[in-house]
């Protein structure tokens, strides 16, 4: 909630705090936040060992991004519609399911992303 004291600097200050408060939270209590920096570290690994270049690295960093960022979208709408009706009831199941197609979009994106990456230098491997 905004304070009116605030100055914008300080306001601006107030909203990191929150946000970093936010990624920490998913980072420590989210299972599927962890296993997907698992997947964004071993896909940083990769880029370092085939020594991808800075376009291809923009690219995969937008998709760990992208990931990230569904993720946390869904589990925001989950957290809101079990807290709104923590009982089973079909239509927040809907929402739910819906709101994890987000991922689901953005996992087979990435996925497209790192076989364009990575398949040729695999493939100069052998």
């Amino acid at each position: 909630m905004k304070n009116p004291n605030d100055s914008f600097i300080k306001g601006r200050i107030r909203s990191l705090k929150f946000a970093f408060k936010g990624a920490w939270l998913l980072i420590t209590t989210e299972d599927s936040i962890i296993a997907q920096i698992f997947v964004a570290v071993i896909a940083t690994v990769l880029g370092f060992y085939f020594q991808i270049s800075n376009i291809e690295w923009m690219i995969q960093l937008l998709a760990i991004g992208l990931v990230l960022v569904a993720e946390s979208l869904n589990t925001a709408v989950e957290k809101v519609a079990d807290f709104v009706h923590p009982d089973f009831h079909i239509k927040i199941g809907f929402i739910k399911d819906i709101a994890a197609g987000a991922p689901t979009f953005a996992a087979v994106i990435s996925l497209i992303i790192a076989g364009i990456i990575y398949i040729p230098k695999i493939n100069l491997l052998f």
